[in-house]
């Protein structure tokens, strides 16, 4: 969808809105920063501890890439909208 020539923005971030609800002027879709660590087994909580303190919110713990250990997904808003 468009509207005067730019494409109009869908918010999603919020659980007071239906799905596909038009995102209006003083409600814009939350943007986000993403970032992936490598957690370290006898570490973990202290990391996670740390970027939750800096804004961070955990999305996902995968394995790495070698198997062995594990990757932290987290993102964070970005204050612009």
């Amino acid at each position: 969808m468009t509207r005067g020539g730019a494409a109009a923005r869908v918010c999603g971030s919020c659980v007071r809105c239906p799905p596909g609800r038009r995102a209006t002027i003083g409600h814009m879709a939350t943007t986000w920063e993403y970032s992936t660590i490598p957690l370290l087994i006898h570490n973990t909580k202290a990391v996670l501890d740390q970027w939750g303190s800096d804004g961070w919110e955990l999305v996902q713990v995968v394995p790495g890439p070698d198997g062995t250990g594990l990757v932290a997904y987290l993102k964070r808003p970005t204050g612009e909208q």
